[in-house]
């Protein structure tokens, strides 16, 4: 039996860039590649409980490798040649309990 190994999917972290005429922020996306990432199909029942909680479509659940430290709330990311958005923030299992790489998982949904 091989090894189970994710993919490489590019999360595009906020910066800030400057402020605009009224001082507001104003922000950049900045790709990083983040490797090793587990891309799962959400089941029914997780597809209709994120339409009623959060009104968003839920297309995948991606499970985030451990020691990962980038900023996954509310983001853009890029895997299969599309866009997606997370949807809140990920939820997070404590790392020495769980056997396998990773720890976190966060569901997404399409990004036109």
């Amino acid at each position: 039996m091989g090894r189970l190994h994710g993919v490489t999917v590019t999360l595009f972290e906020r910066v800030q860039d400057g402020v605009d005429d009224f001082n507001r922020p104003v922000y950049v996306e900045d790709p990083v590649e983040v490797e090793n990432v587990l891309i799962g199909e959400p089941s029914t029942q997780d597809i209709i409980d994120t339409l009623n909680l959060t009104g968003k479509q839920l297309a995948y659940t991606l499970a985030i490798p451990k020691g990962d430290v980038n900023d996954w709330t509310n983001r853009t990311v890029e895997f299969f040649g599309e866009r997606f958005r997370t949807i809140g923030k990920p939820t997070q299992g404590i790392e020495g309990l769980i056997p396998l790489e990773w720890n976190k998982k966060v569901k997404v949904e399409r990004y036109e």
